[in-house]
């Protein structure tokens, strides 16, 4: 205890200035891979290296000499592994983002809404993919590159059923419509309700790998739903919908910087009345 206080004492506030920088860049790239595989990937490595420490204490000799030959290479694994997350931590870094402005951020959430609301009364399936913070790449390279700025009338005439590109899924990134007639990768989980049609699984698969919001529109019941996290809340009303893409996507709540990190590590406390 002694030690300790003696260390405490004889810290310099450059040892602090480390600390909360180390804190910060754990809690970043918690927050990139949260709700992805690759999270589940780093608790497995994180047991394996448990299980290092295990064999070492126990005197497992032959289980630590195949873990440390693993764990010899684990840069090489984290960089194959995690390469996807490494390359979108890099490019936000290097670039500085800057939030829509209210009135625009409501324009194009209202742009979705009313194209929803639409095709749910005219039983026109969609399915409508946000990107967040962990981009898909090869999902988008694989349908047709839009890049345009998003309107309801856009959106109806690429779920219109006389297009080719109907069946796939809109990509939404940044503000824009990035692509089109884009497949994902459905849910295989073999506890899903079997109402639940080809669309749904789709959005529950693209929302389990990744921290992605998907809009669904069912072709046969016209009900909306909204996916996160693989998890469906079902028959959403334009109102409903409204309040829920506000919720996820207004600028009060995607501020970025130190200030929202440090206040997301170091919550305030709430005073009592």
């Amino acid at each position: 205890m002694t030690q300790f206080v003696e260390t405490l004492l004889n810290s310099r506030w450059l040892d602090a200035i480390d600390i909360i920088i180390v804190a910060i860049l754990i809690y970043q790239i918690l927050l990139i891979i949260r709700g992805t595989r690759a999270f589940q990937i780093l608790l497995g490595l994180f047991l394996i290296f448990i299980f290092y420490q295990v064999s070492l204490l126990l005197e497992f000799y032959t289980l630590h000499w195949i873990l440390n030959s693993f764990l010899s290479s684990i840069i090489l694994i984290v960089i194959v592994l995690f390469q996807n997350e490494i390359r979108r931590a890099l490019a936000k870094f290097g670039k500085t983002s800057f939030a829509l402005n209210h009135a625009e951020e409501l324009y194009y959430l209202d742009g979705i809404i009313k194209a929803c609301t639409t095709m749910s009364l005219k039983r026109i399936g969609a399915l409508i993919v946000f990107t967040r913070e962990n981009k898909i790449p090869g999902i988008v390279e694989g349908g047709v590159e839009i890049n345009a700025k998003i309107s309801d009338a856009l959106l109806l005439s690429i779920f219109n059923p006389s297009s080719p590109i109907h069946d796939g899924a809109v990509i939404i990134d940044d503000g824009k419509i990035v692509a089109a007639g884009c497949f994902l990768p459905l849910a295989i989980d073999p506890m899903i309700e079997k109402a639940y049609g080809t669309r749904h699984r789709a959005a529950m698969g693209v929302s389990e790998d990744t921290d992605a919001v998907v809009v669904v529109v069912s072709e046969e019941t016209g009900r909306i739903s909204v996916c996160i996290g693989g998890k469906i809340t079902k028959e959403q009303n334009a109102e409903s919908l409204s309040r829920v893409l506000n919720n996820i996507f207004s600028p009060t709540r995607n501020k970025s910087g130190i200030l929202k990190t440090l206040k997301n590590i170091f919550p305030a406390t709430e005073k009592s009345h």
